[in-house]
């Protein structure tokens, strides 16, 4: 140089171009430091928190809409009516009543995820892999749950006695149909842990489902439902269960071993974080009929990270995350439970079902 000094230029890298060149490094930098945090600015035990609408979809039975960050579902619940002639094999008498809901499948959920919700679920592509574990998993946890009762599901008629039986046996009551409740749940923005956040809108779905009031007609031997919403009747639910996902990031690699490795659990994981991740952790958290707290479902995939030491905190998580839903779970729903004037009509234009 003419004037003797040396001009270093500088490489850098703005954040975002890092995030994507290394997104494990990039993670781990900020988890390394001397008060941990995650990139999207959240301590490691944080949950986003959930925003529910209900009553969203006026030609739905039930339905929910779902916030939990940048992830967005919407849940609608659909009752058809399955006749009992219509069984091939219609449950005995000393069936146990909580396993006919899944013996005959009155409960179908189905999870959609190629609605253009992440650039990996481009609307027109056939049900992924993702997507039809999610619905399995959906199904599986409404089915341990026992969230429903059967007795609310069947369409019963009393038969009056005949001149064969006895005088004293009184009338008969007879089954004549199930309602089928389908949960069709549509991903519309997906940012990491797609379960919770369908787990959630079927239960608020679930919720918010009236059933219109049904019965026998002997003389047109059908099935009839009333239109008015003022006989219809809210479905109960028997508990309120609640899934917490954490991912674990770990420094291991094929040159460190995962002694001498670093890892981490992180609640609640965007989509950024589940990139990187090495194992998952999901437990599902509810109450007993004494009020006692009890884990319903624990699922681990990935590894073999999670030990005992590590599952420790994940369950106290869940647990306190089933709490904050109990005392919270008002102010995360929007809009109240939709209130049907007694003029107000189910969308159908004929009585029989």
């Amino acid at each position: 140089m003419a004037n003797g000094t040396a001009k270093t230029t500088g490489l850098a890298f703005s954040r975002e171009t890092f995030a994507k060149l290394t997104p494990g490094p990039f993670l781990q930098a900020h988890l390394q430091q001397a008060e941990p945090v995650r990139a999207n600015g959240r301590s490691l035990d944080a949950f986003r928190t959930p925003t529910i609408n209900t009553g969203s979809l006026s030609h739905s039975n039930g339905s929910a809409v779902v916030r939990i960050g940048d992830t967005a579902i919407v849940c609608g619940v659909r009752a058809e009516i399955l006749l009992a002639s219509d069984i091939p094999n219609p449950p005995s008498d000393d069936f146990i009543e909580d396993e006919i809901i899944e013996q005959m499948g009155l409960l179908v959920p189905n999870v959609e995820l190629s609605t253009g919700c992440s650039p990996n679920h481009l609307p027109g592509n056939p049900p992924s892999t993702l997507a039809q574990a999610l619905s399995y998993r959906i199904l599986s946890l409404l089915h341990t749950a026992n969230l429903i009762d059967l007795q609310d599901l069947r369409i019963q008629h009393t038969e009056p006695p005949t001149d064969e039986e006895l005088p004293d046996e009184g009338p008969k009551v007879v089954t004549k149909a199930y309602w089928t409740l389908y949960l069709d749940v549509l991903c519309i923005a997906l940012d990491g842990n797609p379960f919770d956040a369908l787990w959630a809108g079927v239960l608020s779905a679930l919720q918010n489902t009236q059933l219109p009031k049904a019965w026998w007609d002997p003389d047109r031997e059908m099935i009839v439902c009333s239109p008015l919403a003022s006989e219809a009747t809210r479905l109960q639910l028997r508990h309120l269960p609640v899934a917490s996902t954490f991912a674990v990031v770990s420094t291991a690699s094929l040159l460190k071993a995962r002694s001498e490795a670093q890892s981490w659990v992180l609640a609640d994981p965007d989509d950024f974080e589940e990139a990187v991740c090495v194992e998952t952790v999901s437990a599902v958290v509810t109450s007993e009929d004494d009020g006692r707290e009890s884990v319903l479902k624990l699922e681990k995939c990935g590894g073999g990270h999670v030990g005992k030491v590590e599952m420790g905190p994940c369950m106290r998580l869940a647990h306190q995350r089933w709490r904050d839903w109990q005392v919270n779970s008002c102010h995360y729903s929007r809009t109240p439970w939709r209130r049907l004037s007694l003029d107000t009509k189910f969308p159908t234009d004929d009585l029989a079902c």
